[in-house]
């Protein structure tokens, strides 16, 4: 097995849904700029409340990338 050294950035997904859907839009967004992205971690769940009702969820996240090889890309 390959011993990988990995980067880590932090993300903040949005969301007017869910915490998952927060989630997934932050990991799909930075998939389309970013290779090698393997694991996250959510640091911190927060929400906008409006007259009363939640109206977005907003998730922190830590994200792991691969530093990478010129082969590999």
């Amino acid at each position: 097995m390959r011993e990988n050294t990995y980067k880590l950035i932090e993300l903040v997904g949005t969301s007017e849904n869910t915490m998952e859907d927060a989630i997934r839009h932050a990991i799909e967004r930075a998939s389309q700029t970013l290779k090698g992205l393997d694991w996250f971690e959510v640091t911190e769940a927060r929400g906008l409340i409006h007259d009363g009702k939640v109206t977005q969820y907003q998730v922190k996240m830590k994200v792991g990338f691969r530093l990478m090889q010129e082969s590999d890309l």
